[in-house]
């Protein structure tokens, strides 16, 4: 299940990439991310999604290795920063219902949801 789990929080994670490469590159669809204020990012913004990516693949490396995928399953500092994660996740439903940007509550706050979801499937195995 954890290895599902992993793989489902993995795509969600992609898709969440190729999002901030595009707002980071300029796209329009700034009102699905921080905090929806800018339909275009300033550039401040466009550097914060440009790093996001860099997370997003941190995040993604350690759920594999805490669902057995990668190497790593078993160390404390991966188990410890699994649960950290699950936290952080179900803090980001929290943040994206409290937006004041309907599209980044409608879209982001059920994305987080299956995030921390996953999360917690692969934390508990």
């Amino acid at each position: 299940m954890a290895m599902i789990a992993a793989a489902v929080a993995v795509a969600l994670l992609s898709a969440l990439a190729v999002l901030q490469i595009c707002v980071a590159a300029g796209a329009p669809w700034g009102r699905l991310v921080w905090g929806g204020a800018h339909r275009v990012l300033p550039a401040r913004l466009r550097i914060g999604s440009a790093v996001s990516v860099l997370l997003y693949a941190a995040f993604a490396w350690l759920l594999l290795a805490r669902a057995g995928v990668l190497p790593g399953s078993d160390l404390p500092l991966v188990t410890a920063a699994t649960w950290v994660l699950f936290a952080y996740f179900t803090v980001g439903i929290l943040m994206n219902l409290v937006s004041r940007s309907v599209p980044e509550r409608l879209a982001m706050t059920p994305v987080c949801v299956v995030l921390a979801a996953a999360t917690l499937l692969v934390a508990l195995d």
